[in-house]
C-alpha cells in the first residue's frame, strides 16, 4: 500500500497537477533547504502535498527519530575552495551524522558530474572508476564528495543513493553559474535605453561546453530517485553538452544581438553524461536548454525558429 501512495505522490509531482486529497501525507527532511536546490526542492515538494521540514545540524535526537524521506543538498559549490573545512563539514561530518543518528525512510545524497571531469572525453556512466589527485587543490570538492557517496554506500544500509548532479540551473536570477550570468546580461542590453548597442562581448570561448539541467527536471528526478530508485547512484544531467556557440547563436536568432567570444581557444573535450539510467528505469526525459532559451529570456519563441 506504502508504494502505491508514493507512485501516486511522485506521478503528480512530475505532471505538476494540484494534490487536492491524500490518505496519507509523504513525510520529507531536507537538509540544506536554503540552499539554491534545496529551497526550490522544499518549495515543490509542499506544494505537491508532502509534509517537509528543513533540517538543521543542531537538531535534537527526537527531529531526526522520524525522517521519512531525507533528501541531502546541504553542500559548497563556488566558493569551495576558500571554505575547505566548510566543504568538509558540509560534504562528509554531518551527513555520517545523520546516518549515524537518523531514521529515515530513504535518503539521496547530492554529489556532481564534477567527479568525472579527470576523464575527458569519455561517455560518463555511474558504475565507471573515478580519478582523484589529492594534490589538485581542486580536488578537494571531488574527494568529499566521492567520501559522502562512499559514506552512503557503506552506512546507508541500503536506503542511501546518489544523485550525481551536472550544472543546474532555473534562470537569470541563479546567484552562480555562467548560464544565469549569461542571460542576465542579455536581459539587461535588449532592456537598455539605447538600442543601437547590439553587440555583447564575452570573455569565453564559443568552444566551452557544459551539461545544462533544469531545475524542474531535477526535482522531478531526486523525488523518483527517493521514492522509486532500486540502484545506488544515478547521473541526473541532459544527457549532452551544449556549447558556448550555440547558446549564443540561438540566443542571437531570437534577441537579435550579436554574441563575440573573446577567446579563441579549442573546446575542453569535456565528458559526456550518460543518464540513460534514469531514462531506462524512470522514463524520466529532461529537456534541453536550447529548448528553454526563449521562455528565459521572457520569449516565447519555438525551438525550431528563428
Amino acid at each position: 500500500m506504502r508504494t502505491r501512495i508514493l507512485h501516486c505522490i511522485t506521478h503528480s509531482m512530475a505532471s505538476d497537477a494540484p494534490v487536492t486529497a491524500m490518505r496519507t501525507q509523504a513525510k520529507a527532511t531536507v537538509f540544506g533547504g536554503r540552499g539554491f536546490i534545496g529551497r526550490n526542492l522544499v518549495a515543490r515538494l509542499r506544494a505537491t502535498g508532502w509534509n517537509c521540514s528543513l533540517a538543521e545540524r543542531d537538531d535534537g535526537n527526537d527531529a531526526w527519530s522520524h525522517m521519512g524521506h531525507v533528501f541531502y543538498c546541504a553542500g559548497l559549490t563556488a566558493d569551495y575552495a576558500r571554505r575547505p573545512f566548510d566543504t568538509i563539514e558540509a560534504h562528509v561530518s554531518l551527513l555520517a551524522k545523520v546516518l549515524r543518528e537518523g531514521a529515515f525512510e530513504s535518503l539521496v545524497y547530492l554529489s556532481s558530474t564534477r567527479l568525472y571531469d579527470s576523464q575527458p572525453g569519455k561517455r560518463a556512466v555511474e558504475d565507471e572508476a573515478l580519478l582523484f589527485d589529492p594534490a589538485n587543490p581542486r580536488h578537494i570538492y571531488d574527494l568529499s564528495k566521492a567520501l559522502g557517496e562512499s559514506l552512503c554506500r557503506v552506512a546507508g544500509e541500503g536506503k542511501a543513493r546518489v544523485a550525481r548532479l551536472s550544472c543546474v540551473y532555473l534562470d537569470h536570477t541563479d546567484e552562480d553559474g555562467f548560464l544565469p550570468g549569461l542571460l542576465r546580461q542579455v536581459i539587461e542590453l535588449n532592456g537598455a535605453q539605447d538600442r543601437a548597442v547590439r553587440m555583447l562581448s564575452l570573455d569565453t570561448s564559443r568552444h566551452f561546453s557544459r551539461d545544462y539541467v533544469g531545475m524542474d527536471d531535477v526535482l522531478d528526478a531526486l523525488v523518483l530517485i527517493a521514492t522509486r530508485g532500486k540502484d545506488f547512484i544515478y547521473n541526473v544531467a541532459s544527457g549532452e553538452n551544449t556549447s558556448n556557440g550555440a547558446l549564443f547563436d540561438r540566443i542571437s536568432s531570437i534577441t537579435r544581438l550579436d554574441m563575440v567570444a573573446q577567446r579563441t581557444g579549442d573546446g575542453d573535450d569535456s565528458p559526456t553524461i550518460c543518464i540513460d539510467k534514469m531514462r531506462n528505469e524512470f522514463g524520466w526525459a529532461p529537456t534541453g536548454v536550447l529548448e528553454r532559451v526563449g521562455r528565459l529570456l521572457g520569449r516565447d519563441v519555438d525551438a525550431g525558429t528563428d
